[in-house]
């Protein structure tokens, strides 16, 4: 089963990872900065546990995956510095500690640190591809929030995402979607996480 299926095959849990309140509420302005400062914050503590997690995949994936998976950990690199930028333009301390979601976000991650290959691959395009949509879903946004969303619905990031789905399904058969809900999840809970917050 090609890994562009999962989203069909779920679709409920799906739609409510791309298109949660907190996108929403980006979209219409109704969002408050601080809820999205303590989303920015905690993204930032998610995008170093995933660089870790893929700079792994990395040496021990298929050749044929390889550049792909180098692309996305130099940008990983270059996301990082982008969101020590934004944090420093809004006064934010991203060495503030993990919230319970972020926290549980890792402890997938490193779950998966364990899973064969084709596993974590199917599992990173998830993470990747829900990202895109939920950004996507969310456009143009708010005034003070549209920098954001052109930033994370960029073409070079979509094609990337188009890229680990063709690796992935190069990897090897899909099997019952175990993680690929568990990345749903884990994303819904994310949202859910900076909604709270306010």
């Amino acid at each position: 089963m090609p890994v562009a299926e999962l989203p069909q095959r779920h679709p409920a849990e799906w739609r409510r990872a791309v298109g949660h309140p907190f996108l929403h509420a980006v979209r219409d302005g109704t969002l408050p900065a601080a809820a999205f400062d303590t989303w920015l914050v905690q993204d930032a503590g998610f995008i170093a546990d995933l660089l870790r997690f893929q700079a792994r995949l990395l040496a021990r994936a298929p050749r044929q995956a390889q550049p792909v998976l180098a692309g996305g950990v130099t940008a990983l690199v270059e996301e990082l510095a982008w969101f020590e930028q934004q944090a420093a333009a809004r006064g934010l301390d991203l060495a503030a500690p993990a919230l319970p979601a972020t926290a549980r976000y890792a402890q997938l991650l490193e779950r998966l640190d364990a899973a064969d290959v084709p596993t974590a691959l199917v599992a990173l395009w998830t993470i990747e591809r829900t990202y895109l949509d939920a950004w996507s879903g969310a456009r143009p946004g708010a005034p003070e929030y549209r920098e954001f969303i052109e930033h994370w619905t960029a073409p070079a990031f979509a094609e990337y995402v188009a890229a680990l789905e063709v690796v992935a399904d190069r990897a090897g058969p899909v099997g019952t979607g175990e993680f690929f809900l568990e990345v749903v999840a884990a994303e819904i809970a994310f949202w859910d996480m900076a909604v709270d917050a306010r």
